[in-house]
């Protein structure tokens, strides 16, 4: 049977070290010729573990964190708080081991990396989206079971649609995926994934709620399925297209049409004398000259001129025709 070991450091040193002393001391001679058949090779190489620092995947999971906040605002009806951790890579026993044995797993296949991805939703943070999406309040329901209602399964539905979407959206500038759903499993040990010994890359997302403890969601992609981009996640050079968030720019927009803006009508300004004004009791009147209209004013600024008139049983101002400051 062979071994599967990988070399040590300190084994890979010594090893290098007598093929040094061995060509120097002239014990072993190779052949010219085929010196151009040779070429370099660095120990260590094929180590799918060895991706640098994973700084585009931090970067996409920051991003996909900003797009995933709008797949739970329907159902908080609040626009929630999400943050991710830096990846993390464990065999798939390790990660099992640390976790519950019941959650909402989801598992899909990534077309263009020919690999698969899984969802992993907690419990708790499912019955908090169900209580909420069907008129309830954000609240943790203290309750052990072992599946999941009709309803749960509904809105898990939704909510990997939802994710897988906006997985889709973050990862477009870096390579383009198409995620598929493909089967859905409650028991991390029954799930059909990848084999315990293999490595995954393991992506946490953190939800902040109002007034409950925080939830959080992991996505896990197994190691193989991102060896073909490998360069890609270890590079730092930003994609030259431009983050476009829509609902971002939405919000503003309407932040700012619903700034209240103080608008007076101005019928006239009379003008009176100190000594008359000392002397002014109730009843008494003075007289006040009046144009064809009143000026509208926002922000002690003339913009309209209208007129004085009546609507539904209320004092109204017709506007006439707008002032050109």
């Amino acid at each position: 049977m062979t071994s599967t070991r990988k070399l040590s450091t300190s084994e890979v040193n010594a090893l290098i070290d007598g093929l040094q002393q061995e060509g120097t001391s002239g014990v072993a001679e190779a052949d010219v010729s085929q010196s151009e058949d040779v070429r370099a090779f660095q120990f260590g190489s094929d180590d799918l573990s060895l991706l640098g620092d994973y700084y585009a995947l931090r970067m996409l999971n920051e991003r996909f964190a900003r797009l995933a906040r709008s797949v739970f605002l329907p159902m908080l009806r609040i626009q929630p708080r999400i943050s991710s951790f830096p990846p993390e890579v464990k065999t798939f026993d390790e990660y099992i081991a640390d976790v519950d044995n019941f959650l909402s797993l989801s598992i899909s296949k990534i077309e263009e990396l020919r690999g698969s991805m899984m969802l992993v939703l907690n419990p708790s943070f499912i019955s908090i989206l169900t209580n909420s999406y069907y008129g309830g309040k954000i609240s943790t329901l203290k309750n052990r079971r072992n599946e999941f209602t009709t309803t749960e399964e509904r809105v898990i539905e939704l909510v990997n649609d939802g994710l897988n979407h906006a997985l889709e959206e973050a990862w477009k500038d870096l390579t383009r995926i198409t995620i598929h759903p493909n089967t859905r499993e409650v028991n991390p040990q029954f799930a059909s994934f990848v084999d315990g010994s293999d490595l995954v890359i393991i992506c946490s997302f953190v939800v902040q709620l109002p007034n409950v403890d925080a939830a959080t969601f992991d996505i896990i992609y197994p190691l193989q399925t991102l060896k073909p981009i490998a360069s890609q996640l270890r590079s730092r050079v930003q994609t030259d297209l431009i983050d476009d968030d829509i609902t971002w720019r939405e919000r503003m927009e309407q932040a700012v049409l619903e700034i209240p803006l103080k608008i007076v009508a101005q019928l006239g300004e009379p003008t009176v004398s100190m000594g008359k004004l000392i002397t002014l009791k109730p009843g008494d009147s003075f007289p006040m000259q009046i144009s064809d209209g009143v000026d509208v004013l926002l922000e002690d600024h003339v913009i309209f001129t209208g007129e004085v008139g009546e609507r539904n049983g209320q004092v109204a101002v017709k506007l006439t025709s707008q002032v050109n400051n």
